[in-house]
């Protein structure tokens, strides 16, 4: 390599690593997906007595169509009351009246306008009976587990990797050419 293309080189392989760097920084927020920022009891909380209704707040706004919340009591049986209420990023269900003391889990699913599917869940307990007289649906049946393929995918280091080592051939291809 001569004196003057080793400098040209350099300089070809400072640009194409300042140039994915600034791609990787500023591409970052694209690639985020909706995240469960809070809930109603929070997760593990104490409350006196069963809440009227419990819900979920994300970072991003959720697709009404393909919400679902259940409360499950401590009985195994669902106490949720009717289909959960989509309200931009809250996502939340009603609790049926005279739900009973103890551990509750709340379970989730949900589609953000981005289309990734966010699901989970949290749990409280309630220290008393809720008022009134109603009693809970039945379990559902043992369902097979559900295959959660939605995940957050295939890493982005690779694919970075990939592209500097591609831009640096390329830079060195084009300096060697010019000689």
């Amino acid at each position: 390599m001569s004196t003057v293309a080793a400098p040209r080189f350099l300089l070809a392989a400072l640009a194409a690593a300042v140039l994915l760097v600034t791609a990787g920084a500023t591409a970052g927020p694209a690639w985020a997906h909706a995240a469960l920022v809070g809930t109603d009891p929070a997760a593990d909380a104490e409350v006196a007595r069963p809440p009227a209704r419990v819900s979920a707040t994300f970072s991003e706004t959720m697709q009404p169509q393909f919400a679902a919340m259940t409360v499950v009591g401590p009985d195994g049986a669902q106490w949720g009351d009717g289909e959960p209420r989509v309200d931009d990023t809250v996502i939340s269900v009603g609790i049926r009246a005279g739900a009973p003391a103890g551990e509750y889990t709340v379970n989730y699913r949900a589609t953000s306008a981005d289309g990734h599917v966010v699901n989970g869940s949290w749990s409280f307990r309630a220290n008393a009976d809720a008022p009134g007289s109603a009693t809970a649906a039945p379990p559902p049946p043992d369902a097979p587990p559900v295959d959660d393929a939605s995940g957050d995918g295939l890493p982005v280091w690779p694919f970075l990797a990939a592209g500097a080592v591609v831009i640096t051939l390329g830079a060195a291809w084009a300096v060697r050419r010019q000689r």
